[in-house]
């Protein structure tokens, strides 16, 4: 309250709203990393997936090479082409794996939620700015609780 009791300051009114700016900014980044965590975990899936399919394609060239090696060795070619297929086994595998990776990632997301609450503070905050007193109640609430 002011000095009178009827209204609060200025000084008051200033502090009050740095306090609540403070809070919104406080739980738009509680919002963002509670959505980039799953985001996170997608991506990590999908990169898991890429190593996993280098691997194997590693593992794929070293068979691809013995069999070569094997086919200019060997008259008979029977040794090499039994390679040759366990080779061709790998890069199968390995494509499949490329495939579920790509699935992987695309299905990380941004975080759409923040990004639309970021939006809607900025809103209201120029508003306000602007002296227009109907927008002060459209402040949106914290997506975050304490």
């Amino acid at each position: 309250m002011g000095q009178n009791g009827d209204e609060p300051t200025v000084g008051q009114l200033v502090a009050n709203a740095s306090k609540d700016l403070s809070d919104l900014v406080r739980s738009e980044l509680e919002l963002a990393k509670t959505e980039l965590k799953k985001t996170a975990v997608a991506a990590g899936t999908g990169a898991g997936m890429f190593a996993a399919a280098a691997f194997l394609a590693l593992l794929a060239v070293i068979l691809l090479c013995i069999a070569a090696a094997y086919g200019l060795t060997a008259a008979g070619l029977h040794p090499a082409i039994a390679f040759l297929i366990v080779a061709g086994a790998f890069l199968v595998i390995g494509g499949v794996l490329v495939l579920i990776g790509m699935r992987a990632l695309k299905g990380a997301k941004a975080p759409e939620r923040t990004i639309k609450s970021a939006q809607e503070s900025v809103e209201a905050l120029k508003a306000i700015g602007k002296g227009d007193d109907d927008k002060r109640a459209a402040l949106p609430e914290s997506g975050v609780r304490r």
